[in-house]
């Protein structure tokens, strides 16, 4: 059940990502940055296949990802690759809007929502999303800024070898709309703490300990009732907070929760798995 559904959004996945190429990139001659700006920038040169080019090219990343992040998540992604690489081919290259500034956007989003989804499901579109899944799992960033960044260096290439700035720009433009909607989708790398107020204290311990998730009990008393109690504070991340909203929910429901953003942690932090 759980292949299935990762097959699936795989393939929904990689139709975005192609339908934003094909439709909303390609037709102005716009890159996407990354491996696929890379052979953008061959196949308008060249003439050869932008799809084909797509595939050959992540087949290198696609092994050392192998090395690095193991069988599940490489196979998933080279299913990705690979439907991106035949829906390109599927899919006409004609442009769905005649404006650059539209094309820029909404190919940002649908190349951005697609990869997002990827990520999200435990694989990836290949290319840059590899690399900064590979960089991420040891360095506390951002995987959609690491990947705007890593483009940054592509749209430089692009508007120092065609001269052609306007372009590059958008294409910059689109990039940076990629990479805020890839975080806004894949959120594994964004920590959150909990502070929980609660008269179960060991009941909700014991309930919280499959989370893999330190815990600190603090003795707190009300201001306004000067009742004692517990106060259970654990850093988690937002990919795993709705799992933590159900076990207090049914371990105290009475609980006080207080949930805020974590700017970055010192120390020890398990990080989620891919």
């Amino acid at each position: 059940m759980r292949s299935s559904r990762t097959a699936a959004i795989t393939l929904f996945s990689a139709m975005l990502i192609a339908f934003g190429f094909n439709q909303l990139l390609i037709p102005h001659k716009m890159i996407s940055g990354g491996v696929s700006g890379i052979t953008m920038i061959v196949g308008y040169a060249s003439g050869l296949n932008i799809g084909w080019l797509y595939f050959i090219l992540n087949v290198p990343i696609l092994i050392w990802g192998w090395r690095e992040l193991g069988l599940r998540f490489v196979s998933w992604s080279s299913l990705s690759v690979a439907a991106t690489t035949l829906f390109m081919q599927l899919i006409p290259v004609k442009p769905l809007v005649a404006d650059l500034t539209l094309g820029a956007v909404f190919g940002g989003v649908v190349v951005g929502f697609g990869s997002g989804l990827a990520l999200w499901e435990g694989a990836s579109s290949g290319g840059f999303d590899i690399i900064a899944a590979i960089v991420t799992r040891k360095r506390d960033i951002s995987v959609g800024m690491l990947i705007f960044l890593l483009n940054g260096t592509v749209i430089a290439a692009l508007g120092m070898l065609t001269n052609d700035w306007d372009i590059a720009l958008f294409s910059l433009l689109s990039i940076f709309t990629t990479g805020k909607i890839i975080d806004l989708i894949h959120i594994k790398h964004v920590k959150v703490t909990a502070f929980i107020v609660t008269t179960k204290t060991e009941e909700l311990r014991a309930a919280l300990i499959p989370l893999y998730r330190g815990v600190t009990v603090i003795k707190t008393r009300g201001a306004y009732t000067n009742t004692e109690n517990d106060m259970l504070m654990t850093v988690t991340t937002r990919y795993e907070l709705n799992q933590l909203r159900k076990i207090i929910a049914s371990t105290d429901p009475g609980a006080f929760v207080n949930i805020v953003e974590t700017v970055g942690v010192l120390g020890d932090f398990r990080k989620p798995s891919l």
